[in-house]
């Protein structure tokens, strides 16, 4: 049975080349150019991932709204956001707002894909777990379920979006070992460009620093990568 994508964009060209883009990729794809329509469509009954654009007509937050109600409606179903640039996510993840992952609107239709499916085998792995023990990887105070891909630190969840999970993952899984950013492209099965891996990082160590201020487990290794500190195992 094909998977059913909704998409949620405003500009009929990036809208329509998506939709072709992925139904040629098998999936049975539902579009929508504003988020009254789209709700009205969703609360009846929910595919199997959404893919929201920020701003969404005359409101310039919309997508924020509606990952909110899609929320509230299910806390597991994959939701990307699409943005203009890659420093509009910073608000997002202000907010809070429950989303999985997010792409900018000039990444390559491969990098969306390869989003699409990470969220679509998490989904699927969250659905196995339930018959399977967890694979955990503990690191001192850092603990990640692989399975659920959740992160906690002192016992604290973190919110990461799928990439920042395998980068993360790709780091602590050998402390004081040097990742360079292809390795961590690598780990996430995308393609970016070092300044976007850059902010990937920092976004993580944000993240971290906002649960403990005197977080260090992220060391930048100039000129080479970063390297997860061996001293917190």
């Amino acid at each position: 049975m094909k998977k059913h994508i909704v998409l949620i964009e405003d500009e009929p060209g990036i809208r329509d080349n998506y939709r072709v883009a992925f139904e040629r990729r098998g999936y049975r794809v539902s579009a929508f150019g504003d988020r009254p329509s789209a709700w009205q469509v969703l609360r009846q009954a929910l595919p199997d991932l959404a893919i929201i654009d920020v701003g969404l007509g005359e409101e310039p937050e919309g997508g924020f709204a509606l990952c909110q109600d899609l929320r509230g409606l299910s806390q597991t179903l994959p939701i990307i956001f699409l943005t203009a640039r890659d420093s509009d996510i910073d608000s997002v993840h202000g907010l809070r707002l429950g989303a999985d992952d997010y792409v900018t609107k000039d990444m390559s239709m491969e990098h969306l894909q390869a989003r699409v499916t990470a969220l679509l085998r998490r989904a699927e792995a969250w659905a196995e777990a339930l018959q399977k023990p967890d694979e955990v990887l503990e690191r001192g105070r850092l603990v990640l379920n692989v399975d659920r891909m959740t992160v906690a630190w002192d016992g604290q969840p973190l919110d990461l979006t799928v990439t920042e999970f395998w980068m993360l993952h790709a780091l602590v899984q050998h402390p004081g070992h040097v990742r360079s950013r292809d390795q961590l492209m690598d780990a996430a099965s995308t393609v970016l460009d070092d300044n976007t891996v850059t902010s990937h990082i920092k976004r993580i160590r944000r993240k971290f620093i906002q649960v403990d201020g005197q977080f260090d487990g992220i060391q930048t290794a100039y000129g080479m990568g970063y390297r997860w500190n061996a001293h917190e195992v």
